[in-house]
């Protein structure tokens, strides 16, 4: 059936030896490659359910191996599959003041995280309760991973949702004997305080012809990283910082007069900002902890039984400024005659008798005495401090077998996953604001100051000399309590239907039912709204998901082979979805296979989007408008009232996807692939950030309905609804290319490289204008690995590089869009050199980012720099040891 040739080599050689890695180096088992494709393994490649020897598929598969892993420097999986070129825009990762503050994701295509499916060992893995939408990389054990597949293809017709912009498989370790201990240590040089790692895991095993045993732990921490402490931050000032303005907002925003004095206030005219860079922590520390144990045993010649059970659990710390919060969101304005309110001439701020930091009152400056709102930093109840407690529980109990030429195999999976938020320094806002309305300095009712025992309430001239009682009843403690779980059963067959021409016409069918439970609890006092400087609040559900699936391989020759795939899937709250997918691989030549595939898929609508009830958020933004009215610079970051709504009416969206390609291999010591690809969304799901919509707004690029931005007679913003909808469609297509050579020194060492680029060709939505090399979309990314292996060092040099970007888009005359800027291509090189002791200890020693790039200082989404694309770390130095028993 298999046609051993030399291309067979060559494509057996792109799977298991990482011909296509995009950001690891080759080890040195690459060179056995050769001699092991002789061996006709039959084996299950991702992007397939049926089992054919390895070098057969015409599905484009990349392959990461544990090798090329160890050589990367990295300490998690999450970071390990950010850096792939396939992840081509950047992705999501851990973040302080974010409702997924520990969650890091991966994007492949740049097409969105949700539509980019991870598995692990061709499972799919639960969603983080923190999103309820997408996958959370950090529960998978970095110790664990023997290798990751990525199918850089569609597949909805062999897994179901979300297998859009392809599908990242990690392949868990087996059939392993002995044991081995690997701890690491890494430091940034930049900042010099904060985001120091370590890592480390333990593997042990034993098999036989019969049964197998594996277990081990792995972990990595990362500390926390303050955002005063890289060297570019400046100061980010926010209208929460001590202002107010009448009821009918008539005046621009003005400092509570002598109110604008304490640490990270800062007066500006008559404005008081508060700058929150001085307390954030946009980078929060993660720790990750994890246990596995795999187990299988032939219980005859027939029938294995098989189980696998892992524990994450996923801690991350972050610290955020302390609450912002205005009155004017609790429904009511601070009273006129309030020893608060600014245009009140009796007001303590005014009192230059009993008050010792009280000033003039100046009636030309704060006008007619009226009800006001006010914009306050409460920073005197302290910063904002979250800890995120992720706990993620996966058994799967199974057995496979024959009954007679069949293979059959029936399996059930539990997995539990819960997260805690918890949340200190919050602010109970009815009753800090009832504290500032009310607030009484000493007088009797008579207006006579008589000092603390006619006290009450918040001073908010002078905050940090409030009581301690005040304070603390201002505060509050937050609890957010997130679930994500299913259970799920499944059966499948494997077998022959008859001969063609090119061997045995394989059939696999399969069915499976998967019951998923979403809930997102926050505490009483956050969903009834009474909690300030919070984002989010509740939503949960559950639903079914019935699904019957087909895959049939159909060898006309041995030269030329069709894949016809077919899946079925029933979802219990909005319908179905069908998705047909059919491949072909033609060899013509030794030296040269072609493929090609057209698929259709989907991605249903989220339990989270579907039942979140509407939630505020004091938004961040850079917008000339709002920072003009006020009285700050044009460029500042300044925050805006933000409401997310929910959509329970969405539907699912549904993609078509065409790709082909070649593998080549003229020589021995030279390969190379070409595959070009193409997607189209349709009915397609997206969320809209209030960064989003600001540059949607600016670039006059279409705003689904129902989101948008609402503006004041002065231009300023008013408030932005945030959220998701069905919007149109998006198309993107583009080419990925490997090319790899390999040449042996006999004495003298061998050299392996492989150069991998991934370009983006086009990106549009709605039959827009193609987006590629607008800010945060490059349209390329490449890497380019080297290893040199002599005696007992092995030698890796990486060099990883982005595309260059416009850095400023927008509208212009005739409905067009100027684009102006260069934000460069980002190159840096990652160095590691290994010795193998005589006593089976690997010491290694590397160093990432060797030359210290860091990345062009442009704002982006409210940060110094796309946070989702670079990293501000500089040089991260390590060392690492590895011990064999």
């Amino acid at each position: 059936m298999t046609n051993k040739t030399m291309i067979a080599k060559a494509v057996k050689y792109a799977l298991y030896s990482g011909f296509a890695a995009s950001m690891a180096v080759a080890a040195p088992a690459t060179f056995a490659a050769e001699e092991e494709a002789d061996d006709a393994e039959t084996v299950v490649v991702t992007g397939s359910r049926l089992k054919r020897t390895d070098v057969e598929g015409a599905n484009p598969v990349t392959v990461i191996t544990r090798e090329q892993i160890e050589l990367s420097g990295e300490i998690s999986a999450a970071e390990l599959l950010r850096n792939t070129t396939f992840n081509t825009t950047g992705s999501f990762r851990p973040q302080s003041g974010s409702s997924a503050q520990g969650v890091a994701m991966i994007d492949l295509r740049g097409i969105g995280s949700s539509r980019s499916l991870v598995l692990v060992d061709g499972r799919r893995l639960t969603m983080s309760p923190s999103t309820g939408s997408s996958q959370d990389l950090n529960s998978i054990p970095m110790g664990a991973i023997e290798r990751v597949e990525i199918l850089t293809d569609g597949a909805s017709a062999i897994y179901g949702s979300d297998a859009i912009g392809g599908v990242v498989n990690v392949i868990t370790r087996k059939d392993y004997n002995g044991a081995e201990i690997s701890l690491q240590k890494a430091e940034p040089s930049v900042p010099a305080e904060g985001g120091e790692r370590e890592a480390g895991s333990l593997v042990f095993g034993s098999s036989n012809d019969t049964t197998s045993l594996l277990g081990g732990v792995s972990w990595n921490k990362r500390e926390i990283v303050f955002q005063r402490d890289f060297p570019w931050t400046q100061p980010a000032l926010s209208r929460y910082g001590n202002n107010w303005r009448r009821s009918d907002f008539s005046n621009p925003y003005q400092a509570i007069p002598g109110g604008c004095e304490g640490e990270n206030y800062v007066e500006i005219g008559d404005f008081c900002g508060y700058n929150f860079n001085a307390t954030n922590a946009n980078e929060a520390s993660t720790t990750n902890e994890s246990l596995y144990l795999k187990a299988s045993h032939m219980i005859n010649d027939d029938w294995q039984l098989y189980s696998n059970a892992t524990v994450a659990k996923n801690q991350s710390f972050g610290r955020y400024a302390p609450i912002p919060d205005t009155n004017y969101f609790q429904g009511y304005a601070i009273s006129s005659d309030s020893y608060n309110n600014p245009t009140n001439p009796d007001a303590w701020m005014y009192d230059t008798v009993n008050n010792p930091n009280a000033v003039a009152y100046d009636a030309a400056r704060v006008g007619a005495q009226t009800d006001v709102h006010m914009f306050h930093r409460f920073a005197a109840l302290g910063n904002r401090d979250n800890t995120v407690d992720n706990e993620n529980v996966d058994f799967l109990v199974g057995a496979t077998g024959f009954v007679g030429d069949v293979e059959l195999d029936f399996n059930m999976r539990r997995v539990r996953n819960k997260s805690y938020d918890y949340g200190n320094g919050y602010l109970a806002a009815q009753i800090a604001w009832n504290f500032v309305n009310e607030f009484n300095p000493g007088y009797d009712s008579g207006g006579v100051f008589v000092g603390e025992s006619e006290y009450y309430g918040y001073d908010i001239q002078n905050p940090f000399d409030n009581p301690a009682n005040v304070l603390s009843g201002s505060a509050i403690t937050i609890l957010r309590v997130s679930d994500f779980n299913f259970d799920e059963v499944a059966a499948s067959a494997a077998f022959d239907l008859g001969e063609l021409d090119g061997g045995a016409i394989q059939m696999f069918v399969g069915a499976d039912r998967r019951e998923e439970y979403y809930s997102d609890q926050y505490d009483a006092q956050s969903e009834a709204g009474q909690v300030g400087g919070s984002a989010g609040n509740s939503a949960g559900g559950g639903r079914d998901v019935n699904a019957m699936y087909f895959e049939t391989l159909l060898p006309f020759t041995e030269d030329f082979e069709l894949s016809v795939a077919g899946r079925f899937d029933d979802y219990s709250d909005y319908g179905n979805d069908f998705s047909p997918k059919v491949s072909m691989r033609y060899q013509p030549m030794e030296e040269l296979t072609l493929r090609a595939s057209y698929g259709e898929g989907f991605r249903a609508p989220t339990l989270d989007i579907l039942t979140q009830l509407t939630s505020f958020s004091a938004d961040a933004v850079r917008d000339p408008a709002t920072c003009l009215a006020q009285n700050l610079p044009a460029n500042c970051e300044t925050q805006i009232n933000a409401y997310r709504i929910a959509n329970p009416d969405l539907e699912s969206e549904q993609s078509k996807q065409y790709a082909f390609g070649l593998a080549y291999q003229p020589t021995d010591w030279v390969n190379f692939t070409l595959d070009y690809y193409d997607i189209q969304i349709d009915n397609r799901i997206a969320f809209f950030s209030s960064g989003n919509l600001l540059a949607r707004e600016d670039a006059g690029d279409p705003i689904p309905p129902g989101l948008g931005v609402t503006r004041r007679q002065d231009g300023s913003i008013a408030e932005i609804l945030t959220g998701y909808g069905n919007e149109g469609d998006l198309e993107t297509n583009g080419v990925d290319m490997n090319t790899r050579f390999n040449f042996d020194f006999e004495d003298a060492g061998r050299l392996a490289s492989n150069f991998q680029v991934s370009w983006i060709h086009d990106y549009s939505v709605d039959g827009g204008r193609n987006l590629t090399r607008d800010p945060g979309v490059p349209q390329w990314r490449a890497a380019l690995q080297n290893v040199y292996n002599i005696n007992d060092f092995t030698i890796a040099w990486n060099v990883n590089a982005i595309g260059s970007q416009y850095i400023d888009v927008e509208s212009i005359s005739g409905g067009r869009v100027g684009r102006t800027g260069n934000w460069g291509t980002w190159t840096t090189h990652d160095l590691q050199v290994s010795y193998n002791t005589s006593w089976d200890g690997q010491i290694s020693v590397g160093a990432q980012n060797v030359f210290e790039k860091l990345p062009r200082l442009e704002p982006f989404d409210n940060r110094d720099y796309n946070y989702y694309l670079y990293n501000g770390y500089g040089r991260v130095a390590y060392v690492r040891y590895t011990q064999t028993f």
